[in-house]
Order: C-alpha cells, then structure tokens, then sequence
C-alpha cells in the first residue's frame, strides 16, 4: 500500500486537510470530517509533497479570485456510480450551479437524485471536485459537507449566487 501523505492549511473557510497518495489527491477535507475520511484511507504521515503544495498554491490562487479551475491529479476511492456522480460534478463550470435532479440527470441517472445526493455529500475531495455548485431544485443552497457558511462563501466567490 503507497503511504498517503497529508498536510492541514488554512483558508478563508476553515481548515482543510489535503492528502495525497503518490498518484494523485486522496482528499481535501474540512477539519471536522477529516478523522473519519482519514480513518478511511489507511495509514497517514502528516508531512508535504510536491502534489499537496502544488494543491495549496492552486487553492490559495482559488480563494484569492485567480483561479477557476483545477488541473491536479485526482486519485479517489468510491462505488462507479460515486465516482460518475464525482466525474460529473467536474464538469459543472466555476459560478455556476446545478440542481441534484439535473446532476443525476447529466451522469445519466435521471431517477437517482437522491442518490447522487449522497454521492456528493461524501465526496472526498471537496472544493477541487465542486460538490458545493449542486443545489436544491428550489435554488436553496441546502446541504454541504463544510457547513452553509462555507459554501455561501465559495458560491458568492465564484459570482454564482
């Protein structure tokens, strides 16, 4: 098993750790879900890499208004239809938004809204793999992993609501 190497930065909505496994990010994650996403991926050493400084400078530009997108390697565990609910989240473009409905829809589960849903809300690699662009079909911003506070901020960051 590759070591997974992690590091916690700060940024204008909290601590993040992110966490990179030799091939590609295992996980930005807010400090309060990182024990158990953490507990998840196996054993840990809390010290940087190339990648996870390469992801720092690309999140610092992010929150600064400088970048709006994100070309880092991505290497993340979950069920297929996890990981399209995940691939399709990648295509929702900065400051915009989508409902859960029409997310299902485009990953081509037109039923499962519910599901991708709870795809998106264990999402491992928040903020990279824009889970907090999926709204409620009501324009609600509703649920999301970093708080409500967290991701008003990043959607007002990107001009979206």
């Amino acid at each position: 098993m590759a070591e997974i190497c992690f590091q916690m930065i700060d940024s204008p909505i909290g601590k993040l750790s992110l966490a990179d496994n030799g091939i590609g990010l295992v996980a930005v994650a807010y400090e309060h879900a990182w024990p158990a996403l953490a507990a998840r991926l196996g054993p840990l050493r809390e010290r940087s890499s190339p990648l996870i400084e390469r992801c720092q400078d690309c999140l610092e530009a992010y929150f600064a208004g400088r970048r709006k997108t994100f070309d880092l390697p991505l290497s993340v565990s979950g069920t297929v239809f996890q990981k399209k609910i995940w691939r399709t989240l990648l295509t929702i473009p900065y400051g915009e938004t989508r409902s859960y409905a029409e997310l299902a829809h485009q990953a081509g589960y037109p039923r499962a809204w519910r599901a991708a849903g709870s795809a998106n809300a264990v999402n491992p690699i928040s903020i990279i793999v824009p889970c907090h662009r999926v709204i409620a079909s009501d324009g609600s911003l509703a649920g999301y992993g970093g708080g409500q506070a967290a991701k008003r901020w990043l959607l007002q960051r990107e001009g979206a609501i």
